[in-house]
């Protein structure tokens, strides 16, 4: 157990970089992806009033820049308004190509597997690569000053790289744009690569390719299968950790963060349940802070569909006449139960698969966000301090008991489903 603890919690002392990315507090690195760009208030009101703080969504070249060297920006400007003026920041997505640079090709599709006739290659030769720096470097400096963070490619390992992945293809890229944002805007938050899973021959030669001079943060999507939980991810981004260490410049060495810019379980036929989701939802948020990890977007907001077997349509929070799913409620709960505190540290407990996290706020109160990743059962958490004669518990949905301490302990029922308790004055012991 000591050793499980020591590889969950030895990341958050990190220092983080002077990007302008959200602290280790809740809920400020809580966000989701989206899939519109002008419009659709409600959403944006119910992303809002569910406690995220970041949405993620393609910033798309091909459609901003139609004739050579001119740039429309007002469709992006329109959601940067709408969402400053509800407390939300962009992540946005420098992607994909453009036909008036690169050429046509043929391409897998990514569904079926068939020859894909008449795609746009992504850039690869030194015009395009170019181009796409120029337009990168506008975007920031059209931006500039309104918070925006940069994403260079989205998944660029796998077919969202055409004709097929080429992880020196995409580094000459990466470089030349993050080099190109840098000199727009010296104060840009520039993250890559946005890879899918941990690809780690691709992500070390884009490191090699000196990206990391330019980045204030690894963005990477941990994907896992439905049997992988949340928690599973530490492990590979103490490995990613050590890889970019060797290879990050002196002076930024322990200091770039590990984004998790999108990662989701599906609702659909074979995927996980409703109630599944809600959890790993909450849990993976948490898992990554107690990671260290500072922005945590999840996939998706919105269920593309109303097919249950179809997978690319169950990964949303809400359905698509955006009625909520367990998902939004218990997203809801967390970051109004959490909101204000960040992880002290991971207590320890007899059992490996408990997640017993004490939070504290500046403030000086305390609280608990508990779970299990095995069989639920009753667990023992004693108290430090004084503590209420009563104290209140929270689950998912939002639904508010009472347990009262025996001998200076708590007994709590510890399932798959994170609660929180209110400590206020009191603490636990160590």
């Amino acid at each position: 157990m000591k050793n499980q603890l020591v590889l969950l919690t030895g990341l958050l002392p990190l220092a983080l970089s002077a990007a302008d990315l959200p602290p280790l507090v809740l809920p400020a690195g809580v966000g989701v992806n989206i899939h519109f760009v002008t419009g659709h208030e409600r959403d944006l009101d119910l992303i809002a009033g569910a406690g995220f703080r970041f949405v993620r969504m393609d910033f798309g070249w091909q459609g901003i820049e139609r004739k050579e060297g001119e740039y429309d920006w007002s469709d992006y400007d329109a959601l940067a308004g709408a969402l400053a003026t509800r407390g939300l920041r962009a992540v946005y997505i420098l992607d994909y190509s453009n036909p008036l640079y690169e050429e046509t090709v043929s391409a897998k599709n990514p569904i079926n597997g068939r020859p894909e006739e008449r795609v746009t290659a992504s850039p690869q030769h030194p015009a395009s690569v170019a181009a796409y720096a120029r337009w990168a470097a506008a975007a920031a400096k059209h931006f500039q000053g309104r918070r925006i963070i940069w994403e260079i490619w989205n998944e660029p390992n796998i077919f969202f790289w055409r004709p097929k992945p080429d992880a020196h293809q995409y580094a000459a890229l990466a470089v030349a744009a993050a080099k190109a944002v840098r000199e727009a805007d010296p104060q840009a938050t520039i993250l890559a690569p946005a890879s899918s899973g941990f690809p780690w021959e691709f992500l070390e030669t884009l490191f090699q390719a000196g990206v990391l001079e330019y980045l204030d943060g690894v963005s990477v999507h941990p994907y896992r299968d439905y049997k992988r939980s949340p928690e599973t991810a530490a492990a590979d981004y103490e490995k990613l950790h050590q890889l970019i260490d060797r290879y990050a410049p002196p002076a930024k060495q322990g200091k770039l963060p590990i984004i998790s810019g999108e990662w989701g379980y599906a609702t659909h036929t074979q995927g996980v349940s409703l109630e599944t989701q809600a959890g790993f939802l909450v849990r993976q948020q948490l898992a990554n802070l107690l990671a260290g990890v500072p922005l945590s977007i999840w996939y998706d907001w919105k269920n593309d569909g109303d097919d249950p077997a179809e997978r690319e349509h169950n990964f949303g929070t809400v359905r698509p006449d955006l009625t909520p799913k367990p998902a939004y409620r218990a997203i809801q709960t967390m970051t109004h139960e959490l909101r204000g505190f960040r992880i002290v540290r991971r207590q320890p407990t007899d059992n490996a698969a408990d997640f017993v996290l004490l939070l504290r706020n500046e403030a000086g109160q305390s609280k608990v966000a508990a779970w299990t990743t095995g069989e639920p059962h009753p667990a023992v958490l004693r108290l430090d301090g004084p503590a209420a004669a009563t104290i209140p518990v929270t689950v998912s949905a939002g639904v508010v008991g009472m347990v009262r301490p025996q001998a200076g302990a708590l007994t709590i029922p510890l399932t798959a489903t994170p609660q929180y308790l209110t400590l206020g004055g009191a603490a636990l012991q160590e």
